[in-house]
């Protein structure tokens, strides 16, 4: 994992890394063939998120909490709608993983949100592309990908017969404890928020980190601190 984002460079159409004597340049094809992701739809990152014209990052966040009338100083989380919260969630700690701060929505995450709930196509090879550059340059980043990297050394035939490995269990899965963290309950059988759909004082929303909260007991892989929340298969 640490090899092969050391050796790894970017091309505009590959990735291109050397593990263990095997080069690896990972091409529209191998992209299709591991991940049955295509290089289509609309590319979204921190430089280009003016690519969808109707997109407001206000407007939009404010359609997304419980309390629409909430006066909005940071995109926090906690007041969000539980749709809109497990969407969050998913894209923050799966589709583009960060070491910290989950609690606080950028306007990258927005417009991911956004066009994830309205049904946009997004280039996701190019989003994972952006997003592992971003993982070089930080230094509050984590390797991401872990299992996606490790099913291109499959597909490659990379021998790591020897090397140190660790069954790497679930840290992100969504279930009842999850959704009641994060302030639902259920009721005849449908989840609702526990607060009657109200935020805390204004800019300051009640459980704003019930995710990192969530996360933390959790196992974690013995891989230079590698992320585990990994996209394995996205599909449109």
């Amino acid at each position: 994992m640490k090899v092969f984002y050391i050796n790894l460079q970017f091309s505009d159409y590959s990735l291109i890394s050397h593990v263990k004597g095997v080069d690896m340049i990972i091409t529209s094809d191998v992209w299709s063939a591991v991940t049955r992701l295509k290089s289509s739809g609309l590319r979204i990152n921190r430089g280009n998120l003016g690519v969808v014209e109707e997109f407001n990052k206000i407007q939009f966040y404010k359609g997304c909490l419980k309390s629409p009338h909430s006066k909005v100083r940071n995109f926090f989380v906690g007041g969000l709608k539980l749709d809109e919260r497990l969407v969050a969630f998913i894209v923050s700690w799966i589709l583009t993983p960060r070491g910290s701060n989950h609690s606080t929505l950028s306007e990258e995450d927005l417009l991911l949100i956004y066009c994830n709930m309205n049904k946009v196509k997004i280039n996701w090879i190019h989003t994972i592309k952006e997003h592992m550059q971003k993982a070089m340059r930080l230094c509050d980043f984590h390797y991401p990908y872990a299992i996606l990297i490790s099913m291109f050394l499959h597909y490659f035939e990379v021998n790591i017969e020897r090397e140190v490995a660790k069954v790497i269990k679930p840290s992100s899965e969504i279930n009842s404890g999850s959704l009641s963290k994060m302030g639902f309950t259920k009721i005849s059988g449908r989840w609702v928020s526990k607060d009657g759909d109200q935020v805390g004082p204004s800019g300051t929303n009640e459980g704003d980190e019930p995710e990192e909260a969530a996360m933390q007991n959790e196992p974690v892989a013995e891989t230079q601190g590698d992320y585990h929340n990994d996209i394995n298969m996205v599909k449109e």
